[in-house]
């Protein structure tokens, strides 16, 4: 990875592996609020958003009102279930994450997740301490696939586009880091499929955490 200082990732899909927690929590909430259940590629497409976008795509005509009762009853569930359905890293991803700290990289999370739920999880999985800048949903007035995440961390962290590096497993990851500037880099094991991605404008495709040593 010549020249680049600063790798900033996405979390679900990328680095934690939510993807049976959030489409079983999303379809309980349409149960829950009567709403007609999405099927799961329909469902999958919006991992990344922020929650009420979420809600929101899949139900163009949804109020306000009922597309902040999604976001709430989606909240309520997901803390339920994520007891039950522990979600789990990526295969590889904590040695990855060691070794690039170890090798001097700058390691940062941008998510639609809100903050809370990141430093929660990053700690549970026992990598929080090779992150050097947490941001989620409630850290920015634009969330992906607005560069705002990413240009707020090169400015906190007073790093260059130049040296930047954004990992993520959807199209909007893609977009967010290429809308600022960065490199980006897509990972196939997650939520999109590499057509997807490779649309998205992906600088690299890697189907291992792993390669990003290589």
């Amino acid at each position: 990875m010549e020249n680049v200082r600063l790798i900033i990732f996405d979390f679900d899909g990328t680095l934690g592996d939510t993807r049976r927690n959030i489409l079983l929590t999303m379809r309980q909430t349409m149960e829950a609020l009567s709403l007609p259940v999405a099927d799961e590629a329909t469902t999958a497409a919006t991992i990344g958003l922020p929650l009420r976008d979420c809600f929101l795509q899949i139900y163009p005509d949804l109020s306000d009102a009922m597309a902040d009762a999604c976001a709430a009853t989606y909240r309520r569930l997901f803390d339920i279930n994520k007891k039950q359905l522990v979600p789990a890293l990526f295969p590889h991803v904590r040695e990855t994450l060691a070794e690039l700290h170890a090798r001097g990289y700058v390691l940062t999370v941008a998510s639609s997740r809100s903050s809370a739920s990141l430093r929660e999880f990053l700690s549970d999985m026992g990598i929080i301490g090779y992150i050097s800048l947490i941001l989620g949903a409630d850290d920015v007035a634009r969330a992906k696939p607005d560069p705002e995440p990413v240009l707020l961390t090169l400015r906190t962290l007073a790093i260059p586009a130049a040296e930047t590096l954004v990992v993520g497993d959807m199209p909007v990851d893609i977009l967010m880091g290429a809308r600022a500037g960065a490199r980006t880099c897509a990972v196939t094991y997650g939520n999109a499929t590499p057509a997807a991605l490779r649309a998205a404008g992906a600088d690299f495709l890697i189907s291992d955490i792993a390669q990003l040593l290589e």
